[in-house]
């Protein structure tokens, strides 16, 4: 029996031995598991971080606002009517008796002559006496004058048109979500040469902080999104404001999560613009002494194809433009601290701090400690029921004990 058990035993001790420490307890993959490009998932792309590879990184910072909209730097162009626009239109003409002053003209303020105000129509047109029907839509207030005088040069005296907006109903810009006065203002009678900034501004400003503030631009079929901040510290993000555009402000936290051998495990806030690799294992608790391996601490991120090329990474056998990419540093290296100051978190970013090789194998001697203790309590437990058995088989006997004496090779059985 006792053979048995301790078969079992050993047998059990072998099958956790072979399939390593998968039965032991832990908090995310081993470093070798990591380091070895072990996945029955997602493949990724494991990169190391050195001054070449943290240089890449800081030249291809997120673009924001500036890299997804070419026209970044074109200053809004001439205001253009559009389909809704109410218009004035004065006409002038040099003396009384032409076609629109009559020769009594003489008791007037002055010789012109002021339209009633009418709305483009469907088709883009506005009508003009003498003129017909004139194209409005699409066109600036130049185009239009200019149309209107080679219409009616021949018939009136020298005249010259003045051609504006009486209600400006497109080209608007509005600006809407966390602000303090959300706005839709004609673009050009409040400034074409806005930038975003002045927009909000114009909208009464935001709400909340600069570092939990975001600002979504549209502009036709183009949408980009940037923390307020980056508006601020990085100019070239400040954009025109164009006619048409719609900014969307909304607060939102940055955050990361931080899984592992780090002080605090979970999602963390950046509670500033931007936060670096450095700080964000300080928020993270830093690591634990007595279970973080230094030299194996690792940040998850998805880059784009073309940075990930930059990196090294061989991205054909990757699809799609985002590639999986698991940066790894050591913070045994003292150098290494530098390096992930210099390392921007992003949001939604996931850092991940492997577990000492040590205290994987601690875990299992005390799994299989445990293990050895509970196969000794059977065998105890199994000794002493024997142990009762006899006991018992003796007591319910017929009340009387037979003796075995062994003297001189010859055994002997009496009844007292």
């Amino acid at each position: 029996m006792f053979q048995n058990i301790s078969r079992v035993v050993f047998i059990t001790a072998g099958v956790i031995l072979l399939g390593g420490c998968a039965l032991v307890p832990a908090s995310g993959p081993a470093s070798y598991d990591v380091d070895s490009q072990h996945t029955h998932t997602l493949p990724y792309a494991l990169v190391k971080l050195t001054p070449e590879t943290v240089s890449v990184l800081g030249h291809y910072e997120p673009r924001g606002l500036a890299g997804a909209f070419p026209d970044k730097e074109v200053r809004p162009a001439n205001l253009v009517f559009g389909i809704g626009d109410v218009v004035s239109v004065t006409i002038f003409e040099a003396a009384a008796g032409g076609l629109f002053i009559p020769t009594e003209a003489g008791v007037r303020p002055g010789n012109f002559v002021t339209i009633p105000d009418q709305t483009v129509d469907n088709d883009g047109n506005i009508s003009v006496p003498y003129a017909g029907l004139v194209k409005a839509g699409g066109r600036t207030n130049g185009e239009i004058q200019n149309d209107i005088v080679n219409r009616i040069k021949n018939r009136a005296i020298e005249p010259q048109v003045v051609v504006s907006l009486s209600q400006q109903r497109t080209s608007l810009v509005s600006v809407f979500g966390e602000v303090n006065t959300p706005a839709r203002y004609p673009a050009a009678a409040s400034g074409a040469l806005d930038r975003i900034t002045d927009a909000i501004t114009r909208a009464g400003g935001i709400k909340g902080q600069g570092y939990e503030t975001w600002v979504m631009l549209q502009r036709g079929t183009r949408r980009a999104t940037v923390p307020f901040a980056n508006l601020v510290y990085e100019p070239a993000n400040n954009i025109y404001v164009q006619p048409g555009d719609r900014i969307y402000v909304y607060r939102e936290q940055q955050k990361f999560l931080a899984f592992g051998a780090s002080g605090q495990q979970g999602e963390f806030n950046f509670d500033a613009w931007r936060v670096n690799l450095a700080e964000a294992v300080g928020k993270a608790g830093g690591l634990v002494d007595v279970q973080a391996d230094p030299a194996s601490v690792y940040l998850y991120r998805l880059e784009p194809r073309e940075v990930a090329q930059q990196l090294g990474v061989g991205v054909e056998k990757f699809t799609g433009e985002l590639i999986p990419v698991i940066f790894t540093i050591s913070f045994r290296d003292p150098g290494g601290y530098f390096l992930a100051t210099n390392v921007q978190m992003r949001n939604q970013d996931v850092l991940f701090i492997a577990n000492s090789p040590s205290v994987d194998v601690t875990k299992f001697l005390n799994y299989l400690n445990v293990m050895m203790a509970t196969a000794n309590n059977g065998i105890v437990l199994g000794t002493n029921g024997i142990v009762l058995y006899n006991s018992i088989k003796a007591l319910s006997g017929t009340g009387t004990s037979s003796t075995t004496v062994v003297t001189s090779g010859t055994v002997t059985t009496g009844t007292p």
